[in-house]
């Protein structure tokens, strides 16, 4: 009886650390890429105007790094993420640049589940607001 509990204990214990060990790793990094603009737009600075505001009220500051890209952080608790957002008048990106406190791990190009939500939330509010103009 009591080797039997032992092998039970020892199951358990195996299993128990697979999963803790699953529950930790990161999720591989979802970018955006070449996301077309599916309306017809003549300028450009609707789109940047469009990502500006979808970032916003989903908490992202965005900034302009040059005429053809803006850089997007979000800051959660004790998480930051940052992405570049290179765009044109028919198309955007959302891609990686960096983060803190999110368990990114570059060999193995994971991260945080959460990240992708953020990013899949970014591109639909993005999506949105193009279609409003």
């Amino acid at each position: 009886m009591k080797k039997l509990w032992q092998k039970w204990v020892v199951v358990l214990s195996v299993v128990t650390m697979s999963f803790l060990l699953t529950a930790c790793g990161g999720m591989p990094i979802k970018n955006v890429s070449n996301s077309s603009v599916s309306i017809s737009i003549d300028k450009k600075e609707q789109v940047k105007k469009a990502i500006k505001t979808a970032g916003a009220s989903l908490g992202w500051i965005v900034k302009e790094i040059d005429e053809n890209t803006l850089e997007a952080t979000l800051m959660l608790r004790k998480h930051v993420a940052i992405i570049t957002i290179p765009y044109s008048e028919k198309e955007y990106s959302l891609l990686y640049k960096s983060s803190e406190n999110l368990k990114y791990d570059a060999k193995k190009n994971t991260i945080h589940k959460n990240y992708n939500s953020w990013i899949t939330n970014l591109d639909r509010n993005i999506q949105i607001q193009l279609s409003s103009l």
